[in-house]
């Protein structure tokens, strides 16, 4: 697809947008007003606001007056978005919206006007859905409480795992499996060890108050237990935690999760855990590359609660390959049958390199109305089971252009999962893939501090990465 964007710079939001109709497809952002080629989207700013689409048989255009540039951008989008719902035959359920923190600007709008203006903004000028529109104003009524607790003085601690024991199919995160990439975990462990330490020292300098830790991949239970006791105790010796109102741990995959680890987890003062089955049918966990059977992840969920947690999340996915409606209502109902405090239902996002993509999968229509079927039963099954939801985020090449939903019940929230997708207040991040983001709320800024990506380079580098971090005193000189 050939998206041709003349005379104005709105191609990042156009992409997207006609990203949400065709994701399948490479577009081509032409940027020289060259001869047009079929099939293409032409937009274009002269005197007025002009929008084409040509694809096959298929010709539309329209038009609309010249306003101010952020309205412009919204109006373009709109002539876009209307001409391709009426080629496709498909509403996208949160219209134009295609950025991750729908919830985010429902709160900005409503701040800057009032819950009516920013209801009537989403509906009219975005065009989400009565049911979406309901969803974002629950979960950020939820939100807001959470977001209350923090401070400028506030921060919370991430650490990054990232090893698995294989690589799921639909996922891009892990480049190689634990063995072999086993070699390199010890050395890591060492040095992820030596990081904690030095960030502690420089939130100790600044006098920040730590709120939540969260320790996450890949899948921090591919440690060892004495790996896994060392890390944590790390991290409870070297900040000061009395103020800490959350310590989660992922433990993820069930068929890493043994009677050994969890002791550890919980000795070290963790008191939050993710077991995360993704769905209970077997063929669907062979489908996606999963080792562990549903049995598993009910055993471990069990050997959890009986060491004494007593507060479990577990992520689902809906639009899993040969998954079906049935099956993941079958899925839905046992988990909420075992009552965990928390359910995330996320939605498959075809990424580019996961084995799926590279497979050739492709995401057609027929999946997208079935998976929306699964994420309407879940929203319904899950308010009358007593959860409410309490972040909520999306990503690119979502199948159905839907989201991920985090549902707990009532004081039983992740705190981390709000702050960081909020963007609340300063996350240190430690470890491989990990990253600092330093927040100035008076000053509405965020700065970045990246840590190298992959364990090899974290491990060759890791000085140079640790001088980066000393930017963070700048940071809160110039912003606080």
């Amino acid at each position: 697809m050939n998206l041709y964007v003349i005379n104005h710079s709105f191609h990042y939001e156009l992409e997207n947008l006609t990203r949400l109709f065709f994701p399948n497809e490479k577009i081509n952002v032409i940027k020289e007003n060259t001869d047009i080629s079929s099939p293409c989207i032409y937009t274009e700013i002269s005197d007025k606001l002009y929008v084409s689409v040509e694809i096959g048989e298929y010709s539309s255009k329209n038009s609309a007056p010249l306003t101010d540039d952020v309205e412009n951008e919204r109006m373009m989008c709109e002539l876009l978005y209307k001409i391709l719902c009426d080629f496709t035959k498909v509403t996208p359920p949160w219209g134009m919206i295609t950025g991750v923190r729908p919830v985010k600007l429902y709160r900005k709008l409503k701040e800057e006007g009032t819950e009516k203006t920013a209801d009537n903004y989403f509906s009219e000028k975005l065009f989400v859905s009565e049911e979406k529109l309901n969803l974002a104003k629950i979960t950020e009524k939820t939100e807001k409480r959470i977001l209350d607790l923090s401070t400028d003085k506030s921060f919370s601690l991430y650490i990054a795992i990232p090893f698995c024991p294989t690589r799921c199919y639909y996922c891009s995160f892990v480049q190689s499996s634990v063995e072999k990439s086993k070699h390199l975990i010890e050395p890591y462990v060492d040095l992820l060890c030596r990081e904690i330490q030095y960030t502690a020292q420089i939130a100790h300098k600044l006098n920040l108050k730590l709120e939540t830790v969260y320790m996450g991949g890949g899948t921090p239970t591919t440690l060892t237990a004495e790996q896994m006791n060392r890390v944590l105790l790390t991290v409870n010796n070297s900040f000061d935690t009395s103020n800490c109102r959350e310590f989660t741990v992922e433990a993820g995959r069930p068929d890493t999760i043994t009677e050994e680890k969890l002791i550890s987890i919980k000795e070290n003062k963790v008191d939050r855990i993710s077991i995360n089955p993704q769905t209970l049918n077997d063929d669907v966990l062979k489908a996606i590359g999963r080792k562990h059977t549903a049995q598993e992840t009910i055993n471990a969920y069990n050997l959890a609660r009986n060491i004494g947690f007593n507060s479990i999340n577990m992520d689902l996915i809906a639009g899993l390959p040969k998954d079906t409606y049935e099956s993941f209502v079958n899925t839905l109902d046992s988990i909420c049958n075992l009552s965990p405090e928390c359910v995330t239902i996320h939605t498959l996002s075809m990424k580019r390199s996961s084995t799926l993509t590279q497979d050739g999968s492709v995401i057609n229509r027929e999946d997208a109305e079935n998976t929306a079927k699964m994420l309407t039963y879940a929203n319904a099954k899950l308010v009358d089971s007593k959860y409410i939801p309490y972040y909520l985020y999306r990503q690119s090449r979502m199948v159905g252009n839907l989201e991920n939903t985090g549902w707990s019940k009532i004081d039983k929230e992740s705190l981390y999962n709000v702050y960081v997708m909020d963007e609340t207040h300063t996350i240190f991040g430690c470890g491989a893939g990990a990253v600092t983001k330093l927040k100035s709320n008076k000053y509405d800024y965020l700065q970045r501090i990246f840590n190298f990506k992959y364990p090899y380079e974290y491990i060759d580098r890791f000085q140079e990465m640790l001088d980066r971090k000393n930017e963070t005193f700048n940071f809160y000189q110039k912003y606080f």
